[in-house]
């Protein structure tokens, strides 16, 4: 497939649209950039929408210093069935419970108790590998998958509204968390807190890392203008900045080491007329690339 001249490296931030995968867009947008070098920094759900952050070109590079950003998330959660796979898509688990009757204050409280730093069981059909294959793979062929918990932060999670559908009750919330949590599995975890089980009917990321709704574009949007957000102007937004000399950017751009930034995290080189030359971290010998942009 040829590259379109003016499509360069960059991010593009989408607004997936329900019903498609991740890969459906990435694929997608290959065509729409003209490149095959498109992907994407965190998968959404196919039922899921909202902000899902794209690489294109040298920009695939770059997702790995995105995926680890924290998520904020608008969700509908359905109180009174659980669902073997935590969301709407799933079978019904037992039977149906009365949940309308609930109070403010006991879901406040169940709330209370899924915010902050906890041990989080994933979802058993999410994508994590379990001896070598995934592990919704394994729950639809037959099998019963326990994963184990591990620590997530769930920064916030909030009850916007509430309102009665039958016997159920459903919930609003806003959810701000940690890469790696899983908000059905919340959905979950809150049901089984107040006994009447719980699972996810709607998802939209709102934000993911600094990447907002506000700059997110339609397929339709990208196919008019297929253009993204330049790297230098990206990694300006992420990262702290340092300024390097003509010399000091050829010596990163052979992969050499300058003196220590000071920062804890990862420094973004700029050379002489703010080309970016590298994405930097402190180690025992000083500042190494652990990105070059603009290779010798």
């Amino acid at each position: 497939m040829s590259e379109r001249p003016h499509v360069g490296d960059g991010i593009l931030v989408v607004d997936k649209p329900a019903g498609w995968t991740s890969h459906d867009v990435v694929g997608r947008c290959r065509r729409l950039l003209g490149t095959r070098r498109v992907g994407h920094a965190g998968t959404l759900d196919p039922a899921a929408t909202g902000v899902l952050v794209l690489g294109a070109n040298r920009g695939t590079k770059f997702l790995t210093h995105l995926v680890a950003h924290d998520k904020a998330y608008t969700a509908t959660v359905r109180l009174g069935v659980a669902t073997i796979t935590d969301d709407a898509e799933g079978d019904p688990v037992g039977e149906v419970v009365p949940a309308t009757h609930l109070g403010d204050e006991a879901l406040a409280a169940a709330v209370a108790g899924l915010t902050g730093t906890i041990q989080q069981v994933p979802s058993s059909v999410s994508a994590i590998k379990v001896d070598g294959r995934r592990s919704y793979a394994r729950v639809r062929g037959g099998e019963d998958v326990e994963l184990p918990a591990r620590p997530v932060t769930v920064a916030e999670f909030t009850v916007l509204d509430r309102r009665a559908s039958g016997p159920h009750l459903d919930l609003d919330v806003a959810v701000t968390v940690s890469s790696g949590t899983y908000v059905r599995a919340l959905a979950r975890d809150l049901g089984r807190a107040l006994g009447v089980g719980g699972h996810l009917t709607a998802l939209r990321r709102t934000r993911s890392g600094p990447f907002t709704l506000a700059e997110s574009r339609t397929l339709e949007a990208v196919e008019a203008d297929p253009a993204v957000q330049p790297l230098a102007d990206v990694a300006r937004r992420l990262f702290p900045a340092r300024e390097v000399d003509a010399a000091q950017a050829d010596r990163l751009s052979h992969g050499g080491v300058l003196a220590a930034t000071g920062h804890p995290g990862t420094v973004a080189a700029f050379g002489p007329e703010g080309v970016l030359v590298a994405l930097l971290e402190d180690g025992s010998r000083g500042a190494r690339p652990v990105l070059v942009l603009t290779p010798a």
